[in-house]
């Protein structure tokens, strides 16, 4: 059986992933803004690709883990409290100054109280934390933020926002984009245990998820682009609320690590965990709000290019923030 995950190919990839990552959000935008009328063409394109890069970001979280997840109790709660607790507070304290833009602030409400469970697990790796520990949490923490997610926004947007909201196509957004995928996903996992092509299956889209994300965020990139020539300023403002948040989530975890006892490699996986997002499965739902708040997908895509610049800083001052023992 070809091993696609650790081909050639696929290793240069994931070496390079920021770099093609901002790549392609380049090409998104300069074709969006040299061919405007193609925004409609790329916009059908948005649910195929999100389909298919959901899919594979769900193949990775262990799903049969999660028994075996929940015995790490002081790891876990640590988790949970970093990101259903503290992050939520810090939100509110950055989202004041975008507190009369509605869309901007539904976008940064969506993308930062949903913790990643993706590439967290990559970057965190490269600052030598306990990336297995996040690995092993992600099942937890997708549930948890799929159940918040409505409560943060009636909170934090207020019900005035949350009344223009048309469920219909909310629900429908997350059945498809998210419900189909995670339940394809779980559906591969246990056929991966007993079938060779459901190993084949998992492989191939391991080694597809680079690609994926770049075709995701050059499509969202070109098919919005055009429509938010004007709204530069306002996300300038998000882009600052973001940066702020990676610069306060640092300590943050830090801070949680320390109070539930954690060891090294924990408290940098909780750094990591505090301060990524998960702004591409959250991206569906921004696609699905009303046209009154359609800036809000763009701020979503906003916070995946500064939190990609942000984790090339976060790979190589974590370790210092959170050095080894001494031996």
């Amino acid at each position: 059986m070809t091993d696609w995950a650790n081909s050639p190919a696929a290793q240069w990839w994931d070496r390079h992933q920021i770099g093609l990552y901002l790549a392609a959000l380049t090409v998104g935008a300069v074709v969006g803004l040299t061919f405007p009328q193609t925004a409609p063409t790329f916009e059908h394109a948005i649910d195929p690709v999100l389909v298919a890069l959901l899919y594979a970001t769900f193949l990775t979280v262990p799903f049969a883990a999660i028994g075996r997840s929940l015995r790490d109790v002081r790891f876990l709660a640590a988790v949970v409290v970093l990101n259903f607790v503290v992050v939520p507070v810090v939100v509110l304290a950055l989202t004041r100054v975008v507190a009369g833009e509605r869309a901007v602030l539904v976008g940064i409400v969506l993308v930062l109280l949903a913790p990643c469970i993706d590439y967290v697990i990559v970057f965190s790796g490269l600052a030598g934390a306990a990336s297995t520990r996040l690995l092993a949490a992600a099942p937890l923490l997708m549930l948890l933020q799929v159940a918040l997610l409505p409560l943060w926004l009636w909170v934090f947007a207020g019900s005035e926002t949350v009344a223009v909201i048309d469920v219909a196509p909310f629900v429908e957004a997350f059945v498809l984009l998210i419900v189909v995928p995670l339940t394809a996903a779980a559906l591969t996992q246990a056929l991966a245990r007993r079938h060779r092509v459901g190993l084949q299956l998992m492989d191939v889209m391991a080694a597809a998820m680079v690609p994926l994300m770049m075709a995701t965020l050059a499509v969202v990139v070109a098919s919005q682009i055009d429509s938010v020539r004007g709204e530069f300023d306002r996300l300038i403002v998000a882009a600052l609320v973001f940066v702020a948040f990676l610069v306060v989530m640092a300590p943050a975890g830090i801070g949680v690590g320390r109070v539930f006892g954690q060891d090294v490699p924990s408290t940098r996986a909780l750094v990591f965990s505090g301060a990524t997002r998960n702004s591409l499965v959250v991206l569906p739902l921004a696609l699905a709000l009303p046209p009154a708040l359609d800036l809000a997908a763009v701020v979503v895509v906003t916070q995946t290019l500064v939190e990609l610049l942000g984790m090339v800083v976060y790979v190589r001052l974590v370790p210092r923030l959170v050095p080894a023992a001494r031996t």
